[in-house]
């Protein structure tokens, strides 16, 4: 097998994969229907993007102006992606009409291809197709992908840091799981992206071996990413799970930085000190800590503080993430136990599920973080 056979081979697998992946997420009963959609749409641009590598070159002959479209169509997998990670992240994520602008690149593009392409004979697309690696329009659609490339890298991470600030505030259980497969996701998507310009670059170095070679690691690349996206999906059903985005951090409640925080604090400090011993009273006496899917809202509720003042309480005050507070409490709970000599029958795992956690890694790295031992040789200390 030479080496073109086996690079159409693989884009052709990789291809199949992603619409048979698109499939199952617009077909898959469930109730995150908006994110599987989105992924399923970014799956599709992707497959039609990657077809260029093993499309007929007769076929291609007969249908210039859908091969041009689908130049155009790759301007459209990053804003999905972008659309697909913002509904993963908060629940509450709805397609509004300011949404619409993210199809600008995909618009400019085909008003140009009608202008300058859409419109010729059969003879001219022929002569525009043969030389088309040095035509104005690849040039500027090479440029537009490349800033479309650094403009989403930057606005997708900055959505994630958002997400995993927001839950560190409000949530006693962070599912980091749903932070690390977006992460790992956006890191590997980008990581092809960037390595892809590249490739670009390689085209107009006239030299055919490395193009040809570039563009095989390129897509074994690709294949990977999509088979992994495709374990992912069908192995993680709860990475497709989201929170609210109305939830504030707490430097945004606080008041504004140039006025005088020291007189506020100063005529609320009594308040506050009275806030915090009831707070710390409350969680020892009725232990809500001990439900594994405790919020900052569910708290707020159950001690009559409003959400707002509660959460600048604990991440502004006390200096806690809302995770860390609850935790801390679940931890001297779960020490209380290990220290028992009444139930030195109970599993680790045991333990862990009836002070709240809901994972044994999370409890190992929380325990950890607070005694410097894991709970098994702190047991074992006693």
């Amino acid at each position: 097998m030479d080496i073109i056979s086996f690079l159409t081979g693989m884009a052709k697998i990789s291809v199949f994969v992603s619409l048979l992946l698109a499939f199952f997420l617009l077909t898959v009963k469930t109730k995150n229907k908006l994110a599987n959609r989105l992924f399923a749409f970014y799956l599709i641009f992707f497959a039609i993007d990657n077809s260029g590598i093993f499309i007929d070159e007769g076929f291609i002959k007969s249908h210039f102006n859908l091969e041009f479209f689908r130049w155009s169509v790759c301007t459209l997998i990053l804003p999905a992606f972008y659309l697909y990670v913002l509904s993963v992240c908060f629940a509450d994520f709805r397609l509004k009409v300011k949404h619409l602008l993210h199809l600008i690149p995909f618009i400019i593009t085909n008003i140009v291809f009608v202008l300058r392409l859409y419109l010729l004979n059969t003879i001219e697309k022929q002569l525009f197709y043969d030389q088309r690696d040095q035509s104005p329009e690849m040039y500027i659609l090479f440029l537009l992908l490349g800033i479309q490339t650094i403009a989403y890298s930057i606005g997708i991470f900055v959505v994630l840091k958002k997400y995993k600030e927001i839950y560190q505030e409000n949530y006693a259980n962070p599912r980091t799981s749903i932070f690390k497969w977006l992460f790992q996701i956006a890191s590997a998507l980008f990581v092809l992206y960037y390595l892809s310009i590249i490739k670009n670059i390689v085209r107009y170095a006239d030299l055919d071996f490395l193009w040809i070679w570039s563009n095989t690691i390129l897509q074994f690349l690709v294949l990977t990413v999509t088979c992994w996206f495709v374990l992912k999906a069908l192995n993680y059903p709860e990475l497709f799970r989201g929170i609210d985005s109305k939830l504030q951090l707490a430097r945004d409640i606080l008041p504004e930085q140039n006025e005088n925080i020291t007189e506020i604090k100063s005529n609320q400090n009594e308040g506050i000190v009275t806030q915090i011993a009831t707070l710390k009273d409350y969680m020892k006496e009725k232990e809500p800590f001990l439900d594994p899917s405790l919020t900052i809202q569910e708290l707020s509720n159950q001690i009559n503080i409003p959400v707002r003042d509660l959460s600048v309480l604990i991440n502004h005050h006390m200096n806690q993430h809302f995770f860390d507070f609850v935790n801390e409490y679940r931890i001297q709970k779960a020490m209380h136990i290990l220290k028992d000599p009444l139930k030195r029958d109970l599993t680790v795992l045991e333990i862990l599920y009836e002070v709240g956690f809901n994972s044994k890694s999370s409890f190992n790295t929380s325990f950890k973080k607070y005694t410097n031992q894991t709970p098994t040789a702190y047991r074992n200390a006693l």
